[in-house]
């Protein structure tokens, strides 16, 4: 059961449970000397919509966008499903969160499925359910207001294509609902559900098999930029939030090393495309001294994402303000790219470990873990298993458990050659 005592900004809520370790606000250097890392986080409404929902992926260090086509691909890259190769398949996934604080309320539910129409397209859905457990809203002096269950929901469906014979693009509409007050009234103000509708574009490259050494190979590579939508509120008068709008590439090398024995290897990297906070000045916070104010539309945040971190900020011991060390903005930049590791191996089609490393820097949300996992197929049932050790101390998300249960239904439509 968690309190809280302000309702101002009720998104908070799932962003730590999201975040793992969060740190907010940013340091300063003083007197030019240069602290060289600032703490600078990014951060957005409805985060569970980034959390690596299957267990597969999850194994892997959150590496997802350019792996094999597997009933998941929807949350990671939805123009997999152009190359599946049987007819279809439905997967349940589940998986508790933060056990490691002794709250056992809080979990994530993960429906998906898809349908091939034909060897070059299919249609995918998938759902998405975050429960946050049993919440106490309380009042300034510590007087209950109300008990409540919050919980979140999305619900998308997909399109995948072949554009070409070792190329493949998708789009995904999606609808979002985060009720994380059940209409709570606080003052004269009334909470009301955050709804957005957002849209997701991938793309999927697989090349022809090439011998590498004394083995077949094959290259994949993908990208995919999601919850591209408008802004999130929970109030009428209340600033609304970006949504997750996130960039992730990735490319992964599959060696069939013989008959029996299969091994890949990959990495992703994920960018949010959202502003990041902007450096504000120590003695009047209106006043912003390095970045760019985040109250933009949802293009220009985009775009602009690239370019918009505030860098270092310098200032001498009477708290003024005389520079940005140089150099530091571009660092800022590279620090916001998350970094997944991961690699598979399977024998026989029917039995898969897997490991991965995900790897946030600290100044950002310092998410940093080691995952691994085990897959087994029986027929056309599929069962999978990871399991979240974190580098961190003290991680909100160590000792995390993911399981997924999967269903292959028809004959095979579209085997690679």
């Amino acid at each position: 059961m968690i309190k809280l005592n302000y309702l101002k900004q009720a998104s908070l809520l799932a962003m730590t449970i999201f975040a793992g370790n969060l740190v907010n606000g940013q340091s300063t250097a003083k007197n030019g000397q240069n602290f060289d890392l600032q703490l600078n986080t990014i951060t957005t409404a409805v985060p569970f919509l980034l959390i690596a929902p299957d267990s597969r992926a999850s194994a892997m260090g959150d590496l997802g966008v350019a792996t094999s086509p597997d009933i998941n691909s929807q949350h990671w890259n939805a123009s997999k499903y152009a190359f599946a190769e049987e007819e279809g398949g439905v997967s349940f996934s589940y998986s508790p969160w933060l056990r490691s604080l002794g709250i056992n309320d809080i979990n994530l539910v993960y429906l998906a499925g898809y349908k091939k129409l034909d060897k070059r397209s299919a249609i995918s859905a998938s759902m998405r359910y975050f429960s946050l457990g049993s919440i106490t809203f309380t009042d300034i002096n510590g007087g209950t207001i109300k008990q409540s269950n919050p919980k979140e929901f999305a619900f998308d469906a997909a399109y995948s294509v072949k554009l070409a014979d070792n190329f493949s693009g998708s789009m995904t509409a999606r609808f979002i609902n985060s009720n994380l007050t059940e209409g709570l009234t606080v003052g004269a103000v009334e909470t009301k559900p955050g709804r957005s509708i957002a849209i997701d574009l991938g793309g999927f490259y697989t090349s022809d098999k090439f011998d590498l050494g004394d083995y077949d190979a094959r290259l994949n590579a993908g990208f995919n930029v999601s919850n591209i939508g408008a802004k999130i509120s929970y109030t009428n008068s209340a600033t609304e939030d970006f949504l997750p709008m996130n960039l992730r590439l990735g490319t992964v090398l599959n060696l069939d090393i013989d008959d029996y024995n299969d091994f890949s290897i990959g990495v992703d990297f994920n960018k949010l495309l959202v502003p990041t906070p902007p450096a504000l000045l120590i003695t009047d916070p209106s006043q912003i001294v390095a970045g760019r104010d985040g109250d933009i539309g949802v293009a220009p945040a985009i775009f602009g994402s690239f370019n918009d971190a505030p860098g270092n900020v310098l200032y001498n011991d009477k708290d003024e303000f005389i520079g940005v060390e140089d150099g530091s903005k571009f660092k800022e930049e590279l620090r916001e790219i998350n970094i997944s590791l991961g690699m598979e191996y399977t024998y026989a089609d029917r039995f898969a470990v897997r490991a991965g490393y995900f790897h946030e820097h600290f100044t950002k949300g310092n998410r940093r873990y080691v995952s691994m996992g085990v897959g087994l197929k029986y027929s056309k049932f599929l069962l999978d298993f990871s399991y979240l050790v974190t580098v961190t101390n003290q991680n909100p998300l160590a000792n995390t458990i993911r399981f997924s249960l999967a269903f292959n239904f028809g004959e095979g439509v579209l085997a690679p050659e």
